[in-house]
């Protein structure tokens, strides 16, 4: 299976999990979004992200420009969950 067939399985079974009425919402604030530009505004695949300081688990601030130094770095954005 391919990435995008199981990324588009996984997309058809969180629709399946949400009430209508939940999706509707959720696709109205979407379309609110691209209205107002965001998608202009959104990084692309292969943009240099900017840099930033964050801290870590133990408190301590951790900079991007710092951790790339070392070598390459992967961001992973976690949502949690609704």
């Amino acid at each position: 299976m391919t990435l995008q067939a199981r990324l588009d399985a996984i997309r058809e079974q969180g629709k399946a999990r949400i009430p209508p009425d939940a999706q509707a919402v959720m696709g109205r604030s979407i379309e609110d979004l691209r209205t107002a530009g965001i998608m202009a505004r959104v990084a692309r695949a292969g943009s240099p992200a900017p840099n930033f300081t964050l801290m870590n688990a133990a408190g301590q601030p951790v900079g991007l420009r710092g951790l790339s130094t070392r070598g390459p770095v992967v961001l992973s954005f976690y949502r949690g969950r609704w």
